[in-house]
């Protein structure tokens, strides 16, 4: 590149920088998103700036333990150690701002085993994003894809915080909060990229890209749905007035350097020139507008896609004769195009163009528009790597709570961050009962309610069941034991809480011992008593076969049974005696009757008898009997 040309792109930059300069606030900072947990001398809500590069967990949030990397540790170089905190949190690594690039140190911190990254400012000055340099400068040139952590920007006040505390020895619980990073007003979510049509432009360029081709199916089921409203945007320059007629503004501006965007070659007499670039940005403008009219605005994402594969500029098919194909190919109205387009060559205003740029220029807290590509999600920057997963899941967390489209709630975005390690919370594996729950927002360690009754504990190291129902779950985490088909508990459904060790027993409740009442003479003191032990008792017996009164501690004679059975067996006999009285004259009374009559029968054979007077005689003998 020629100085002169060189001295042209400087100027454009100058020119937007100057208009930026005029607006209080440059970059989106993310309020009070960190918040110091068991420290209130450094306050409760802190600021932090999410980079642009990463994964944020958005709609979840994190705790963490912070680790301090050390005084001249920059994270340029690999730490070879592996950082651990005193407590069982996940590590939030601190390393300090300066020598190298922001995504260096975080990919060094995440090798470090962080799960989070902390840069504290080495200057005292307002946040800004921390950005990836145009081409990595580590030995691995795809390490900026890898970084799967998040991480942010912190004041150097905070950071000089957090160094002291940690240097007396004091532990550090941050909480790292995402849920309202994008805010959830209503039941839909309007988003818009800031982007642009030059497909030589370096890292950035292709990240654009391969976000279009990728979010393009799950961009269109939202838009179909009605779930989100999408707004294509594209970044523009404008040339300064003294370099209004120089060949460098007229090759890389329209409408008179109102409009101007970087060669792309950075060569302004060979290739494709600046011009061209936004010439193409204000097409694809306009394939919105009037797709948008005919209630079919997801078609921009089609035509973009097929564009940039059939229209290269890296394959030299960068042309307006290219685009027009792919605007027929898709059913739009050329000539509309065409029109809203208008006269790229006349000196006076363009519609559309103009409105890019007082939204470029920000509107209300969303910022200036300084970082290229950038998406905006209900009015706030999105922060972190510009990939399918990472922004679908920022878009599903600014719906409001439970209206979330069924594509939110796919295995695409929700992963079960509880099948690894339990997702590092509390979990009993005898009964299955875990702390760790999935949620669309990320996984929370919160104890359980499980059938019914209420763990409660950190949810990390300790859950115990709670309240009156609690003995039903592993017995409320108290001793219990069972020999020979006994079974004694320390958990009592009357207390919701503790644990008491059962009459028979002595111990704290998690461990218990039998009591052997005998040793200790608390059992069987009366006279003639011996004493034997059992688990959780004991059993007294009496000499001469004596009843033994456990309440009274003594023994009885069994006298009132002896009168018992006397009084059975005097009963008895009776009976027997009766009934065999009963069946004797039942007996003789039968036996006479028999006889009568056969005795009758047989005289009556021999002698003949007046039959009336042997029926009267045996009637007598009868009533005398």
């Amino acid at each position: 590149m020629s100085p002169s040309s060189k001295v042209i792109v400087f100027a454009l930059i100058l020119a937007l920088t100057m208009v930026v300069n005029g607006v209080s606030a440059i970059f989106f900072v993310q309020k009070s998103s960190l918040t110091v947990l068991n420290s209130w001398a450094m306050g409760a809500k802190h600021d932090a700036a999410i980079a642009t590069f990463g994964i944020p967990s958005y709609g979840g949030f994190m705790i963490g333990s912070v680790v301090y990397a050390g005084k001249g540790s920059y994270g340029c170089n690999s730490f070879n150690k592996t950082f651990k905190p005193k407590s069982p949190y996940p590590t939030i690594l601190l390393i300090d701002r300066g020598v190298c690039n922001y995504p260096l140190k975080i990919w060094n911190g995440q090798q470090s085993g962080a799960a989070a990254v902390l840069l504290a400012d080495n200057i005292v000055e307002p946040l800004i994003t921390m950005d990836s340099p145009e081409e990595s400068q580590d030995e691995d040139p795809h390490f900026l894809d890898k970084i799967n952590i998040p991480s942010a920007l912190i004041l150097c006040s905070f950071g000089d915080s957090l160094k002291k505390a940690l240097k007396r020895g004091e532990e550090v619980i941050l909480k790292i909060e995402w849920s309202e990073s994008i805010p959830n007003p209503d039941e839909r979510v309007e988003y818009e990229l800031w982007a642009n049509t030059n497909d030589e432009c370096g890292v950035h360029c292709n990240e654009q890209m391969n976000f279009i081709k990728n979010f393009k199916g799950k961009a269109q089921i939202l838009e179909k749905g009605g779930h989100t409203l999408f707004t294509p945007h594209y970044i523009s320059w404008s040339c300064p007035k003294e370099l209004l007629h120089s060949m460098q503004c007229k090759t890389q501006c329209i409408n008179q350097g109102r409009y101007c965007a970087p060669d792309p070659e950075q060569d302004f007499e060979d290739g494709y020139n600046g011009k061209d670039v936004v010439y193409e940005n204000l097409r694809q403008l306009c394939v919105h507008r009037v797709a948008k009219e005919k209630n079919s605005s997801w078609v921009w994402w089609d035509y973009v896609t097929d564009f940039n594969i059939r229209c290269s500029m890296k394959e030299k098919k960068y042309s307006k004769e290219c685009a027009d194909t792919v605007v027929e190919s898709l059913g739009l109205s050329l000539e509309k195009i065409k029109k809203c387009i208008g006269d790229p060559d006349a000196d006076v205003e363009n519609e559309v163009l103009k409105t890019e740029q007082a939204f470029q220029l920000g509107q209300e807290n969303r910022g200036v528009i300084t970082i290229f590509p950038t998406l905006i999600i209900n009015n706030a920057q999105y922060r972190g790597k510009l990939e399918r997963t990472s922004v679908l899941k920022a878009i599903c967390s600014g719906f409001k709570e439970r209206t979330e489209p069924p594509i939110c709630l796919s295995a695409d975005i929700e992963t079960n961050e509880c099948l690894e390690a339990n997702g590092g919370c509390w979990q009993d594996k005898r009964f299955n009962v875990t702390a760790c729950k999935d949620t669309y927002r990320g996984r929370v360690c919160e104890c359980p309610v499980v059938h019914g009754v209420q763990y409660k504990g950190d949810g990390y190291t300790s859950c115990k069941p709670y309240g009156p129902a609690r003995c039903s779950m592993n017995e409320g985490g108290c001793w219990s034991e069972t020999k020979k088909g006994q079974t004694f508990s320390a958990c009592l459904n009357s207390d919701t809480s503790g644990c008491r060790c059962p009459l028979g027993f002595h111990g704290d409740g998690l461990k218990c011992e039998d009591i052997d009442e005998c040793k200790e003479k608390s059992a069987c003191q009366c006279d003639g008593c011996k004493c034997k032990n059992n688990w959780g008792g004991y059993e007294c017996e009496c000499s001469n076969k004596s009843l033994y009164m456990k309440e009274q501690d003594t023994c009885i004679e069994r006298r009132s049974e002896s009168r018992s059975r006397w009084l059975f067996t005097i009963v008895g006999l009776t009976a027997v005696a009766g009934i065999s009285f009963v069946a004797y004259i039942f007996y003789k009374y039968h036996l006479k009757s028999y006889m009568d009559s056969e005795i009758v029968s047989i005289m009556s054979q021999y002698i003949p008898l007046d039959s009336k007077n042997i029926h009267e005689e045996s009637e007598q003998n009868r009533t005398e009997l």
